[in-house]
């Protein structure tokens, strides 16, 4: 600080002594202010960020330590090929449906191969994706030879002036589009047709209730899900799901469902996973981002209201992103399959809630 004193002594210097004396002064002062106090710790801007999930229908604590380790392989794969894409500058979409699709080709997770059953012993597979920056969105329902679902969600955003295509026109436009197919066994596993044979059986001692709750929802939903901050500061979103096990009647969820299961804007970017009809009617994913940009909450406030205050104990999770880059991955199941990482180095793979790593 320049006192009074030291004003009278530069009075009587010569102008370029004066001169010299101020320019030092001048340095000294902006050395001070830019050295970060002790105690504080200057952390660097993320520049990109990377949330996914496997679903909140996990297995239980009592699995075999094998298995578990399995699946956090799966997740360390599919959260590879996002940090690797996003750190090179790939879009949020382009980096968002990259994961997804990893997580459809990976038999463990119920979306793509691994897809729950219908009751009839098929499969029928649900996707969307969204931009935030633009609010383009693209998704599908009921398809049941498209090998990844995501994919054709985003062609549906890109190649048409719909938002969601469904059943027979779905299969259709993927002819059009020429994307990979595979007979609808391709998506069979010996685990899902398990958790098939569990659910009729529990139906078959209850009654045909098509709404009838079950009693392990842990064996009846799942979901793959990411969300993206890019680069440049855009936000995305992608969703996918073999849906229901056991469903009925053509039963669509939540997962192409912009607003409920999935959803992308310029506030926050949100997958959902868990009961999708719970999700549907509270708008679940959509009101995360509306909390944040009408009711100035942060996005741990809005993702906590939603998870913990509106849906009802393990009806399932969420992961969010916001344009700070800032992440969170909430749930009120037993677990949920997640991973996360940013450009400052951190990372985390994890199930359940003392998962440490």
């Amino acid at each position: 600080m320049l006192t009074r004193s030291t004003l009278g002594m530069m009075h009587l210097m010569q102008p370029l002594q004066l001169l010299i004396c101020v320019l030092a002064t001048l340095a000294i002062l902006t050395l001070t202010a830019c050295t970060t106090p002790r105690g504080i710790t200057s952390h660097p801007p993320v520049t990109w960020a990377i949330a996914l999930h496997g679903g909140a229908g996990t297995l239980d604590r009592t699995a075999p330590p094998e298995e578990l380790a399995a699946y956090r392989v799966s997740l360390q794969a599919a959260l590879d090929v996002g940090r690797e894409r996003a750190s090179k500058g790939d879009s949020a979409l382009d980096v968002a449906e990259a994961v997804v699709r990893v997580l459809e080709n990976d038999p463990r997770f119920n979306a793509g191969r691994g897809a729950a059953f219908n009751e009839k012993g098929e499969h029928e597979l649900d996707a969307s994706i969204m931009d935030g920056a633009t609010l383009q969105c693209g998704a599908v329902a009921g398809v049941r030879t498209v090998k990844n679902p995501v994919s054709l969600a985003r062609l549906v955003m890109t190649q048409t002036k719909h938002v969601l295509l469904m059943g027979d026109g779905a299969e259709q436009f993927a002819d059009a589009m020429a994307v990979e197919r595979v007979p609808n066994s391709y998506f069979s596993t010996d685990r899902r047709r398990k958790m098939l044979d569990e659910v009729l059986r529990e139906r078959a001692a209850v009654g045909p209730r098509s709404d009838a709750a079950p009693r392990n929802p842990r064996t009846t939903y799942g979901t793959v899900g990411c969300v993206v901050r890019d680069t440049h500061g855009n936000l995305a979103a992608a969703t996918s799901t073999g849906g229901l096990t056991g469903k009925r009647f053509g039963r669509v969820g939540d997962a192409p469902i912009f607003g409920a299961g999935n959803y992308a804007d310029g506030y926050a970017a949100i997958s959902c996973t868990g009961t999708g009809e719970e999700f549907i009617r509270h708008s679940v994913a959509r009101t995360v981002a509306a909390r944040i940009a009408f009711g100035g909450q942060s996005l741990e406030q809005a993702a906590h209201t939603l998870v913990f205050n509106t849906l009802k104990k393990d009806d399932g999770g969420l992961i969010a992103i916001n344009a700070a880059g800032n992440i969170v991955m909430l749930y009120n199941s037993e677990g949920m399959y997640r991973a996360a990482a940013d450009s400052t180095g951190w990372q985390t793979v994890a199930i359940f809630e003392d998962d440490t790593k």
